[in-house]
């Protein structure tokens, strides 16, 4: 099998792959055939509901600034698969995507083992990483952490768990207690866990923590303040220019710092790495257009974004373009999110399980300014003299991302 890389997008979005089964049996016979370059490279591991995304990219910018050459796996992607395989910033290239998957697919055909799309992903992460000699690979779960695909490997350097809510309950469990232990299964024995200070589902994070005579290693919230159009974090007293912003950067932020003290990560690196840091689409502010981006899409989410408007923009005039998977918590989502006067355009966009608006509208019928969204009107939509919020799926917000940035 010799693919190019629309070839390789249409093999992983293919009926046959695009679907989650938990487990590590299949990419496990599969790492073993390529001779398990999962256990050749340093691994840190980050799992967790919300935040994820944050934290490796704040990690793998300080990584970089500090002079190692640093992997970052991430999913999902926006525009292009391309986007979750990076070393130092740098996308995986269009052809190395479609050399590896071809490699991997091919593999896995000839023993008879049929990998899900995530698993072709992260072994093709992993052998990617291996082939490029990265110094460090951060390394985000896909779903949940014990059976995920990225929890094949055997240590960590580090185990990252960010914050715990309510989330794939179909998949994880329907308690807080029950997916704090599917993330715990990040957990390696005699390893170093972090943790934030207050976050849901701590009494399992302990509890398996010290089962696997592992360290628990707690962390404080970092304060942030915005003055005068600029972001900044307060560190031991200290202002420091932060380019992320977002309420939830304080829980993100001692996070990724207390693993770069834990690797001995000179504070010059950091402070740079803060100033550099980019994550698009996670509360993105694109000044000119008076844009917010935000991928929150699920009720804790969007009780983050909400707060995060009334702190950055308080009193500027809103409206939404809104959409969602119909496997999401829609209901609680729009009551922790909107208003009832508030102006909503929605968006049914390109998607197999995509919330369409009569169902919006008939779930949520105490909205009283609801429109549809029409694709063909975007620039419309993006002229209007008042701050645009742009948020829900991130399969949406990846449809309409790179019109979104012109």
């Amino acid at each position: 099998m010799n693919l190019n890389y629309t070839k390789s997008k249409e093999l992983l979005t293919s009926q046959g792959k695009f679907y989650i089964n938990l487990g590590l049996d299949r990419i496990k016979e599969l790492l073993n055939l390529l001779g398990n370059p999962q256990e050749k490279i340093k691994v840190i591991h980050i799992a967790g509901t919300n935040g994820k995304g944050s934290v490796s990219a704040i990690l793998a910018e300080i990584l970089k600034c500090a002079g190692y050459k640093t992997g970052l796996y991430t999913s999902p992607h926006l525009v292009e698969y391309t986007e979750r395989i990076k070393i130092n910033d740098d996308n995986i290239s269009q052809e190395d995507f479609a050399f590896y998957t071809s490699e991997i697919c091919t593999l896995a055909e000839k023993n008879n083992i049929d990998l899900t799309e995530f698993e072709i992903l992260t072994a093709v992460c992993f052998k990617y990483f291996y082939d490029k000699k990265v110094d460090y690979a951060v390394m985000e779960t896909g779903l949940g952490g014990r059976f995920d695909a990225v929890n094949v490997i055997k240590k960590s350097v580090l185990s990252i768990i960010t914050s715990i809510s309510l989330d794939h309950t179909d998949r994880l469990g329907g308690t807080i207690e029950q997916i704090a232990f599917e993330k715990a299964g990040i957990i390696k024995d005699n390893s170093v866990v972090i943790f934030n200070e207050n976050n849901l589902g701590i009494d399992i994070i302990e509890k398996i923590t010290k089962e696997k005579h592992s360290k628990l290693v707690i962390v404080k919230d970092i304060p942030i303040k915005y003055e005068n159009g600029c972001n900044t974090a307060i560190i031991d007293g200290m202002n420091y220019s932060f380019s992320l912003l977002g309420l939830y950067q304080q829980k993100n932020l001692p996070l990724a710092l207390k693993s770069a003290e834990l690797l001995s990560i000179p504070k010059d690196a950091v402070f740079n790495a803060l100033k550099k840091v980019k994550w698009g689409a996670r509360f993105e502010y694109i000044k000119e257009k008076k844009l917010i981006i935000d991928g929150a899409h699920n009720p804790d989410g969007a009780l983050e974004l909400k707060k995060n408007l009334d702190f950055y923009f308080k009193d500027k005039k809103k409206i939404f373009l809104y959409s969602s998977l119909n496997t999401k918590d829609y209901l609680t989502y729009a009551k922790n999110l909107f208003k009832e006067d508030d102006e909503i355009y929605f968006y049914e966009f390109h998607h197999k399980n995509a919330l369409s608006y009569k169902e919006f509208i008939l779930k949520n019928s105490w909205l009283k300014n609801v429109k549809v969204f029409d694709r063909n009107n975007l620039q419309v939509f993006l002229q209007k003299d008042c701050l645009k919020v742009v948020t829900g799926s991130l399969y949406m917000i990846g449809e309409l991302y790179s019109d979104l940035l012109i």
